[in-house]
């Protein structure tokens, strides 16, 4: 076993990039005395600084249409400067392994992938009969041959009240008496978008309800965010390019509407009311490993179990809109 300082590198989406804190907090409980560094693309860098237990990232943005030598040589002569021990390789991708392999880090432990036993000193198989994606990042953490445990320690965002009061006054944000619900239309895959015209409904009768709606997401989701938005009192487009925002806004929140996509898997760690929209793939092997409020799933289009039929464009408004209210009416 080598000693020296851990680092992670792992998936560049939003909710994997959560989702590999359950792997930080594995690796304190196995090597308390070892620091733990993620290696993180810019658009996920925020995360870092509300996840515990991470001493810091390297920030790298490589392309991913290309195998970039000269980038990975650049961030390989970063990477050295560590002296890391031991880095773990969550992404399957052939190149995710190279700049860890070029800096030297004595172990490197991932999945076999794409044929990578030359970039890895612990080369494993069976990655695709772990049946999550939770479970195919944890085990990397464990001796090779180990069980895998019934419960895995859940991702954790810890976001500071002093941290969104600061956030708040930024973006000129006044608290209010009436509950705030976050609206997350994005997502990534066919299947997965819940309309943007029922978002928009969603909107307005929350609205009727006296609800202050939040619409988050990315740059490319700022056309949405206007159609969800326009014309709803109440109703404000909070999407922008820096993530930063999203995660102090469902900080804020007292419930959040979410398709499958990072922005749940946000909601979640954090521990907002979440509720979280299913299509075309299964909670259980996908969603956020952290309890949701309602998780909400389109009925079967195909055969029963065939859950790639299902598109999320066939939950019903009133559906979410119920769940939406028990979820505040607990609250």
């Amino acid at each position: 076993m080598s000693a020296g300082p851990i680092l992670l590198v792992p998936y560049v989406w939003i909710g994997d990039f959560v989702r590999c804190h359950t792997v930080v907090r594995l690796c304190n409980a196995r090597w308390p005395e070892r620091p733990v560094d993620v290696l993180s693309s810019t658009l996920c860098a925020p995360l870092l600084d509300y996840m515990p237990r991470v001493r810091k990232g390297i920030v790298w943005d490589l392309p991913r249409q290309r195998p970039a030598f000269a980038e990975n040589w650049r961030l390989a002569r970063r990477l050295r400067e560590e002296h890391y021990g031991t880095a773990l390789i969550m992404s399957r991708k052939w190149k995710a392994a190279l700049a860890p392999a070029l800096a030297g880090i004595p172990e490197r432990v991932g999945f076999v992938g794409e044929f990578r036993y030359g970039l890895l000193t612990d080369a494993r198989p069976g990655e695709m009969q772990l049946p999550r994606m939770t479970d195919r990042c944890a085990m990397l953490t464990l001796p090779r041959g180990v069980k895998q445990p019934e419960v895995w320690p859940m991702p954790e965002l810890v976001v500071p009240a002093d941290a969104v009061e600061q956030w708040r006054a930024r973006r000129g944000i006044a608290k209010e008496k009436r509950p705030i619900v976050a609206l997350c239309p994005g997502a990534v895959g066919p299947g997965k978008r819940w309309p943007h015209a029922y978002y928009a409904r969603l909107a307005r009768e929350l609205a009727d309800d006296g609800i202050t709606v939040w619409v988050l997401g990315g740059p490319r989701e700022g056309e949405p965010a206007a159609e969800i938005s326009g014309g709803c009192r109440y109703a404000r487009d909070l999407t922008g390019a820096d993530l930063r925002d999203a995660i102090l806004a469902l900080a804020a929140v007292d419930a959040a509407v979410s398709n499958d996509s990072g922005l749940l898997h946000v909601a979640a760690a954090i521990g907002a009311k979440a509720i979280g929209l299913f299509g075309p793939t299964s909670p259980w092997e996908v969603g956020p490993l952290n309890p949701l409020a309602a998780t909400i799933e389109a009925p079967w289009r195909g055969a029963e179990g065939d859950v790639k039929s299902r598109r999320t464009e066939d939950i019903p408004v009133e559906e979410v809109l119920a769940a939406t209210r028990r979820v505040l009416k607990r609250g």
